[in-house]
């Protein structure tokens, strides 16, 4: 299973590497094999001698440029980073990416091999305007993107759950998980006020293959529970 961390805008440099020396100390002791991945914000970017994959939660389709408030691909290559996250509905909905966008910078990183995390979801009023326009909304989210890139992760997010304390009914995500299962074989991630209480029954489901964990994962032991859940299942 894939747990992943989405650290936002939270965390310095040097707490960001505390974070991941806790990880990474409880990853070694109880022999997890699981692939855990961390999204630090931008400025805790840094060299971390770790199995921990550590990624980005954004950056622009271009090496390097004019492009003031961005980073490109030279800062990521200065710390070896080859994973990102695309198309959180945060930037969508908040810092207004288009999918066109998001479309040029996927391939942009996908030329370049790197592992991408490419979120989709859907706000409240497709939800409750129906299944149908519900998940039309949602397969709007698939075009342009290569739904058979070998290094891609899929990660449905229910956009009125982030954050929000509610989620969708484990039915509801077993449900949704296995119809987007037809769109891509790519894992599947669940995210969206993912829980150490619930983390585990969400685990469990089918076509379930990880959580992208949001503020519950800043409470490192946590994490840790919610990454032995993993460990625990696999094992059964």
């Amino acid at each position: 299973m894939i747990i992943a961390a989405n650290l936002k805008t939270n965390f310095t440099r040097k707490e960001t590497n505390k974070y991941l020396e806790e990880l990474e100390s409880f990853v070694s002791s109880k022999n997890i094999t699981q692939e855990v991945l961390v999204f630090p914000a931008m400025s805790s970017l840094d060299d971390n001698d770790t199995s921990i994959v550590t990624g980005a939660q954004n950056a622009y389709a271009t090496k390097e440029g004019a492009f003031t408030g961005e980073i490109g691909l030279v800062h990521l290559e200065e710390f070896c980073i080859k994973t990102i996250l695309i198309g959180h509905s945060e930037r969508r909905h908040i810092l207004g990416e288009t999918q066109a966008e998001l479309v040029t910078k996927f391939n942009y990183y996908k030329d370049l091999g790197f592992k991408i995390v490419f979120c989709v979801g859907e706000p409240l009023e497709k939800r409750e305007a129906g299944k149908n326009e519900m998940m039309e909304y949602i397969s709007s989210q698939y075009k342009g993107i290569d739904t058979e890139y070998e290094n891609l992760i899929i990660a449905y997010e229910p956009v009125w759950a982030i954050g929000t304390g509610l989620t969708p009914t484990l039915q509801d995500i077993e449900e949704i998980h296995t119809e987007l299962k037809v769109k891509s074989s790519a894992p599947l991630l669940y995210g969206g006020s993912v829980k150490v209480t619930n983390a585990k029954e969400v685990l469990a489901l089918k076509n379930v293959d990880g959580i992208l964990v949001g503020s519950a994962a800043l409470y490192t032991e946590h994490f840790c529970s919610m990454i032995e859940y993993a460990q625990e299942l696999e094992g059964k």
